[in-house]
């Protein structure tokens, strides 16, 4: 399959298919607009985002690339009917959706001649988000960051499930952090890539500088699925992780381990870079990311390894 031209690269207009998760505390403008200008798409993580600084992040996004770019909205951030309206008013081509149902908003912005995705994990959801008008979905597997399915489905045994439950593009996401592992997923039927822990790991994102070099530290186990009473989330590990994890140990309560959580969280790990007592979502390609590049950069090495390693196995 060419990467220059196939379905992902003509729904979204891009160059490669290519595309940075809108992950919040790391997608801002600067990301987004990165991503966007070698020739991915970049997404803007609204879910961090008061409505206010989303529209701000969106009108320097616009002065800072030419390109498309897109907003990721998760569909139970509390201000949402405020970001769809700033998505519409500030015309917006590209939404992705997640942890939510895709019916409630994917009509009113494609009547508003905008693109939906939603992220899924799971091919039944995948059905639903295709139902509900979806143009695209993103299969995420159970090695990802941040929130995650309860079904724990590995993006290898996900991704042919769902390319053969849809009809529409399917993008792969979850342990994808190089053009081996993008090629990989081609394989398995995918069209493009969400990729967002490896783009945590570069000058444009604006997580803080501790979290960086926590996961420039990681090794192998270092990150586990936690809080499945709750919303999973993958957590690299620190003391909040074993707080969490010594809770659920003793059987606490949802309600308990909500109170544990408290608010303001994932900021207190991720932005303001309190690394034992935030929260640190990245996924389990942590441990492959030992360096802090440009995203151009990045995009560039993945393009180059698929590239050179589809090469490989056509000569072997």
């Amino acid at each position: 399959m060419s990467l220059h031209q196939n379905n992902i690269t003509k729904l979204f207009n891009i160059q490669f298919p290519i595309v940075q998760a809108g992950m919040i505390w790391a997608s801002g403008w600067r990301l987004a607009s990165a991503v966007s200008n070698a020739g991915g798409l970049g997404l803007l993580g609204s879910g961090s985002m008061y409505p206010d600084v989303l529209r701000e992040h969106i009108r320097k996004c616009k002065a800072n690339t030419d390109k498309p770019f897109g907003v990721n909205v998760p569909l139970l951030y509390p201000n949402i009917n405020e970001h769809i309206e700033i998505i519409i008013a500030e015309k917006i081509p590209i939404v992705f959706t997640s942890a939510g149902n895709p019916k409630t908003w994917t009509k009113i912005l494609k009547d508003n001649g905008i693109i939906v995705v939603h992220v899924v994990s799971s091919s039944l959801f995948a059905q639903k988000a295709a139902a509900a008008g979806c143009d695209a979905v993103v299969a995420e597997g159970f090695e990802a960051g941040g929130h995650n399915g309860r079904e724990e489905t590995t993006t290898l045994v996900l991704i042919p499930q769902v390319c053969d439950a849809v009809s529409i593009p399917v993008i792969a996401a979850g342990g994808i952090a190089n053009g081996r592992q993008m090629l990989a997923v081609i394989a398995l039927g995918a069209e493009g890539v969400q990729i967002g822990s490896r783009f945590i790991c570069t000058p444009e994102a604006s997580s803080h500088q501790h979290f960086k070099d926590a996961i420039l530290k990681a090794n192998e186990g270092d990150t586990m699925l936690s809080m499945k009473k709750t919303v999973p989330v993958r957590l690299l590990k620190n003391n909040f992780y074993e707080e969490i994890k010594a809770a659920e140990n003793r059987g606490a309560s949802e309600e308990e381990l909500n109170q544990i959580l408290g608010r303001g969280r994932a900021k207190k790990g991720m932005f303001e870079g309190e690394l034992e007592s935030g929260e640190l979502e990245v996924g389990q390609v942590a441990s492959m990311i030992r360096e802090i590049k440009p995203a151009s950069e990045i995009v560039r090495e993945i393009l180059d390894e698929y590239e050179a390693t589809k090469l490989k196995l056509l000569q072997s």
